[in-house]
Formats: structure tokens, C-alpha cells, sequence
């Protein structure tokens, strides 16, 4: 069993051993072609496919200048149609209202769809120690799930895993099966994932789903998945609860149409994922199946604070994924090197939101600004300029490192002095083309030791941008 502690604070250490890492390293390499050309097929053939961008953030951005309203009438609908609301400020009291729920049906057994916000509130310890036992029904959460380990990203849990290592679990916690059964082709470990989780969702009791959209229109929460596990969990318990946190509300179904129209492509390079289930209050009486008990349990957890902050443009985000298979850093470390729920540019931006900057100064400054993650990120988020307040934030409190602040102290102290500053950089650049001789490579530089361990560095090839400037100004 492997389990992960890691929290953001220990970013440089956890990317340390990351690089280390073979087995993880293996496993990124199938992100590029995995996600990246996926989507980009999928963006080609779509020529709207930037209209509909603005168009989403543009909703986005009206929903959350009326949130209250929204929310409010989402509420109304949900009750209208049979369904309870629970409003929860905290993981703690999302946490009890949940235990509570199970426990008024005597639950021993709780089906669950992929949900990052009950990674987020720790839903699983916290109903293991009530007695209650949680199964995992995506495929890659129900893999970490044996393992013990967090998710390392928002769509695919376990794309830091191996397929020889999803074996070896298979066959460590599969005992019941025959030891000489074949399990070397992904379709094998599939279809052995289906036949022990059958059982699973006709026991169950519970089912707990999270919610990609909640309508206020109508009072329907809308799930996406690609196999079909939402459905069942939702469908064949007593009761079916909804996770979600404030952000989730979109004002009609036609809003949530036009944003699925886009996460589909960016998060797998799908048109639309396989199941794109709406689920409206409890079963009613001529329908074939369902919950008797329908329940919404909606999740602040320091959202309200980011609204008319620096960072409410984040509460756009649609978890399609696309800023971490784009980002450089990830593709390095993947997402346990975070160290919490959330990783990636958004999770570098989020993550500071919701446990302070104290806990995870660490994640704005894992970047290397190079504008990737808002090229493709589909609600327009301005995730490199948030990552920059974050770290302004984290300047002014003195959490950086000494080295970092005296660092940039001195810089300032140049910069404010023009004619200083020109000959400073004027000296070094010529020092610098010295040091690194006929290669024109720097491999080895005081200071840089963090860069030139892993990489060489070029040397400047001439004189200094500010003075090529004032050459050529006429």
C-alpha cells in the first residue's frame, strides 16, 4: 500500500523525488498524446470553438455577479421537486451532513462517483470512521483507491500509474479471483474493475456523486462520465446525494449545454463524454427506477471569500484538466508533487484560496509563466496573473525564502537606477559570454546550481536588449 502525505508546503521536495521517480516518469510520457493532440483535433474541428469560449466566460462572470440569486432559485427548484438542500460552510459540517444522511438509512455501504470536492473535505476518512465503507466507482479512483493514494489529476486520478502496477494491485487485493487469470491487457483490467464493482452498486445504500453543473432553472445537477458509473450509483441506492460546491450553479439548461460543448474537448478531446447524465429530485412515481431520497449538499469552503477578490476569475474553472496536460512543471512532476486536492496552474492558484498561502506559498512559484495554461484553459481564466498575486502575497508576508526576498530586493534596488542598472547587465552579459567560451552553453553557474543540475543554460550572444535599443532608436 502506498499512501500520500505530502502537503504543498514540501512542493521543492516532492518534485525532488518525482524527478526520481522511473515509474512516474514512464507513466507522464503518455500525457502529451493522451490529452494534448487529442484536444487539439477536437478544437480544429469545431470552428466556433473560441466564440464559445467567450461566450462561457461571459456566462461565468454574470452567474457569479448574481450568485446569491442563482443559487436561491436553484434551492427553490430542488425542493420543488422532491429534493432537500443542505447549505455547509465548512468540510466539517459537509462531512457530518453526509454521515448523517447514510446513517438515517442504516448505511454500511456507499457507492461513489469520481468528485473531487469530497477529496477536498476528506469524505472518505471521515465516513470510514463513522463505520461507513465508501467505494470508489471511476475506474481510476477506484485504482488509487486500493492504493491508498490521492488522485494526481482532476480527470484521469491515475495517469501517474503503470499498467504492471495496476496489476500487481489487482492481484494483491483480488485474492478471491484464480491467482493464474490473465491481467497483462488494459481491456483484462477493465473488465475485472467491472465484475468486482457490480456487486458493489447493488449493495450500496448510498450513492454520493459530485455535480459538473447545477441548474437553477430547473433544479437538475449534471454529471459526466465515461463509464457509465455515475448512472449506477445514482440510480440504484435509497438515496443519492449530490456534492458540489457554490460555483457549480449555471442560470439554465442552455447555459450548461454551451459550457459542455467545450469541456468534453478540452478535458479528453471528446465532442462529449460518453455520459452526460441530468438528474432532477427523487423518483417519481411512474419512474423505473432511482432514489426515493434525493439531497444536494452545496459547499462554500472559502469560495465566497474569492468573489470580488484578485482570484474570483478562478470560480470559472470547469475541471476539464487542460491547464495541467499543458503545463510544463506537471508534465515534469505530476500531481502529487502539490502535495493537496487540486494540482496543475490551477491547483497552484486554488489551493492558496481555500487553505492559505502560509500552507501552499509554494504552488504560485511552480510555474514558468510561459502563458500556456490560459492559451488553452476554455472559461479564459488568467491563471499566470493570478499566480503572480499570489506571489506578491506571499512577498509581502515575508514567506519567501530570505534568498528569494533579498534577491529581489537588490534587483529593485537596480532597476530604480537606470544608468546602474545598464552597466551591472552590460558587465555580466559579456562575463557570462566569457564563462561559457566556444560552446556558447553555460553548464555550470553559481547561484543557478537549481537550473544547471538538470539543464545547461545559453549564454547571451551580445549585448544587452536596453543597449541594442539605444542603437538602433533613431
Amino acid at each position: 500500500m502506498v499512501t500520500v502525505h505530502s502537503t504543498s508546503p514540501h512542493f521543492k521536495a516532492n518534485a525532488r523525488r518525482a524527478l526520481g521517480d522511473e515509474q512516474l516518469q514512464r507513466a507522464l510520457t503518455n500525457v502529451p498524446g493522451g490529452f494534448i493532440a487529442k484536444r487539439q483535433h477536437a478544437k480544429d474541428k469545431l470552428p466556433e470553438f473560441d466564440a464559445l469560449r467567450d461566450e462561457a466566460r461571459d456566462l461565468k462572470n454574470h452567474t457569479l455577479a448574481h450568485l446569491d440569486v442563482y443559487l436561491e432559485e436553484y434551492e427553490a427548484r430542488v425542493i420543488a421537486s422532491g429534493g432537500h438542500v443542505h447549505w455547509c460552510e465548512t468540510p466539517d459540517e459537509a462531512c457530518r451532513t453526509v454521515i448523517d444522511i447514510c446513517k438515517a438509512h442504516d448505511a454500511r455501504t456507499v457507492t461513489k462517483g469520481k468528485s473531487m470536492v469530497t477529496e477536498e473535505i476528506h469524505l472518505n476518512a471521515a465516513m470510514q470512521a463513522a463505520g461507513i465503507q465508501p467505494v470508489e466507482t471511476d475506474l481510476g479512483e477506484y485504482i488509487i483507491q486500493l492504493r491508498g493514494e490521492t488522485p494526481s489529476h482532476i480527470i484521469a486520478p491515475a495517469v501517474h500509474l503503470n499498467k504492471d502496477q495496476i496489476e500487481a494491485d489487482f492481484r494483491a487485493t483480488h485474492t478471491h479471483l484464480p491467482a493464474d487469470r490473465q491481467l497483462e491487457e488494459g481491456a483484462q483490467l477493465v473488465n475485472e474493475a467491472r465484475q468486482i464493482l457490480r456487486q458493489k452498486y447493488i449493495d450500496a445504500d448510498v450513492g454520493i456523486t459530485g455535480a459538473n453543473f447545477l441548474v437553477a432553472e430547473t433544479g437538475t445537477s449534471i454529471i459526466v462520465t465515461n463509464e457509465g458509473n455515475g448512472d449506477l450509483t445514482q440510480s440504484l441506492p435509497k438515496a443519492h446525494i449530490v456534492m458540489a460546491t457554490i460555483e457549480k450553479i449555471v442560470p439554465t439548461l442552455e447555459d450548461a449545454s454551451t459550457i459542455l460543448r467545450l469541456l468534453g474537448r478540452n478535458g479528453t478531446g471528446q465532442e462529449f463524454t460518453s455520459y452526460t447524465t441530468f438528474s432532477t429530485g427523487p423518483r417519481r412515481a411512474d419512474d423505473p427506477d432511482g432514489p426515493d431520497e434525493y439531497h444536494v449538499v452545496i459547499l462554500d469552503n472559502g469560495r465566497t471569500g474569492m468573489i470580488g477578490s484578485d482570484f474570483q476569475d478562478m470560480l470559472r474553472c470547469i475541471r476539464c484538466g487542460a491547464c495541467l496536460n499543458h503545463c510544463p512543471v506537471y508534465q515534469a512532476v505530476g500531481g502529487h508533487a502539490y502535495g493537496w486536492v487540486y494540482p496543475g496552474p490551477m491547483g497552484s492558484v486554488l489551493t492558496p484560496s481555500l487553505i492559505g498561502v502560509d500552507q501552499a506559498g509554494h504552488l504560485p512559484n511552480a510555474s514558468t509563466f510561459c502563458g500556456r495554461c490560459e492559451e488553452v484553459c476554455p472559461m479564459r481564466i488568467p491563471l499566470p496573473k493570478m499566480m503572480r498575486h499570489w506571489r506578491e502575497r506571499e512577498f509581502e508576508r515575508h514567506l519567501s525564502p530570505v534568498t528569494v526576498r533579498y534577491g529581489i530586493g537588490a534587483w529593485a534596488f537596480m532597476a530604480k537606477r537606470p544608468k546602474l542598472y545598464r552597466l551591472a547587465t552590460g558587465i555580466a552579459a559579456r562575463l557570462l559570454k566569457l564563462w561559457a567560451g566556444k560552446t556558447g552553453r553555460l553548464e555550470a553557474l553559481a547561484g543557478a546550481g537549481g537550473w544547471t543540475r538538470h539543464r545547461d543554460l545559453p549564454a547571451p550572444q551580445g549585448p544587452t536588449f536596453m543597449a541594442q535599443w539605444k542603437r538602433r532608436r533613431p
